[in-house]
């Protein structure tokens, strides 16, 4: 073990003084940041120019207005007029940024309300005009002569709520609560964060595949492994990008998460630091270990990575195969799809981060079964992975073929 975290910390001090290891890490928050802000900036201001809206109110509703506004946060200056509602489509062409409102005892009987806006005026302000709609419904209910209790059952929404039938001798399904139904960042924010992790380090794991291509191609593995032996060499390798990853994942997410929680005012750590979490990291961990086994020792197989074979090109892509089953899995997470994609090793990491972001109750049992089968399969991937490495590493001249890995496999 202390050779292979000699390993780890040489490949660590290698590959931090790479440049192109450092211009990923600070060019990707640089990138994100231009990809966040430069469409809203192409997109121009005029939803957030302050527009001046002139009201004519005959149906007393005023306050009820003022305080709509308030609450929905709308850059609207709100002024009252006694402009006849003749003048206003004038008015509001010889102006700039100007709504005027009618709210007439004659709008209200034909059940509209005109609004005669400025040409400068964004075109979606009339969506921000549906908050006059409650107040004038109000009004409308208050001359019927309603009681409360009326205006309240008229004002109330019905609610469909589904219910799913359970066939006799099954447990009954719980339908989920208001608060967390109502609420799917719980689920998903923690699902993304370790998503995010599993791909970041996996991409930065794929560069073992590179590494021990490299060092077999320039002969420096034979002065390696006078030092350490190939295992101690292999979990050097895996260790070390491992670290790697982490750093480069969490180099990116310090700018990142507080980018996300000021422009769209999310509380990302309240969804972020919570027990699932664990789950979820330990599921993005063990992908990282198994995708990093396969490209370890695949990598020692191939000295020329201009000259790679189909095969070692497939084994490249494996970390890709979940996106071919995210329509599935998002149609139905508890479909069958989802759940032969949560046994396949593979595919399980990722499947499995998928289907907990969504899923508002976990399936504990297939989350054990998948739990055991990574497990089994990291540690017969690291087995395998040896035993190609100790072999491979060591083999010059060619590429090797999926009939001599297959030897070494087993032998």
């Amino acid at each position: 073990m202390r050779n292979s975290l000699k390993v780890a910390k040489w490949e660590i001090k290698r590959n931090m003084k790479n440049k192109s290891f450092i211009i990923s890490l600070l060019l990707t928050p640089v990138l994100f940041m231009i990809f966040f802000f430069v469409p809203s900036l192409l997109s121009g201001n005029d939803s957030d120019e302050i527009v001046n809206v002139y009201v004519l109110d005959e149906l007393n509703v005023w306050n009820q207005i003022e305080t709509a506004v308030e609450q929905q946060e709308l850059t609207w200056d709100l002024k009252k007029t006694d402009i006849d509602e003749a003048s206003m489509e004038g008015k509001a062409a010889a102006s700039e940024q100007t709504v005027y409102i009618a709210l007439t005892e004659e709008g209200l009987d034909q059940g509209k309300i005109n609004m005669y806006m400025s040409e400068d005026v964004d075109k979606n302000f009339h969506y921000e005009a549906f908050i006059l709609e409650d107040p004038l419904r109000q009004v409308q209910l208050e001359r019927l002569g309603l009681t409360e209790a009326q205006k309240e059952v008229i004002a109330s929404r019905i609610a469909i709520e589904p219910i799913f039938a359970k066939a006799a001798g099954e447990a009954e399904g719980s339908i989920p609560d208001t608060e967390q139904a109502a609420d799917p960042l719980k689920r998903a924010v923690p699902g993304a964060f370790a998503g995010i992790i599993l791909f970041s380090i996996v991409m930065t794991g794929m560069m073992i595949f590179q590494s021990a291509s490299q060092e077999k191609k320039e002969k420096v593995a034979e002065i390696i492994l006078s030092s350490v032996t190939p295992t101690e060499l292999m979990q050097g390798k895996i260790m070390g990008y491992f670290v790697l990853g982490i750093t480069q994942v969490l180099g990116w997410l310090i700018f990142i998460i507080p980018l996300v929680m000021w422009k769209f005012d999310i509380p990302l750590l309240k969804y972020l630091f919570v027990p699932e979490l664990l789950l979820l990291l330990f599921l993005a961990f063990a992908g990282y270990l198994l995708f990093a086994a396969i490209f370890v020792g695949f990598g020692a197989t191939v000295e020329d990575m201009t000259a790679t074979s189909n095969f070692q090109g497939m084994v490249m892509m494996l970390p890709f195969l979940p996106f071919l089953f995210i329509g599935p899995v998002m149609y139905d997470p508890s479909g069958l799809i989802a759940k032969i994609g949560t046994f396949i090793p593979v595919t399980a990491p990722g499947i499995l981060l998928l289907r907990l972001s969504l899923l508002e109750e976990w399936p504990w049992t297939e989350i054990i079964i998948s739990i055991v089968i990574l497990i089994i399969s990291i540690w017969l991937f690291m087995k395998l992975a040896g035993k190609i490495f100790k072999m491979g590493i060591l083999m010059y001249g060619k590429n090797a073929t999926p009939k001599e890995i297959w030897k070494w496999m087993w032998a």
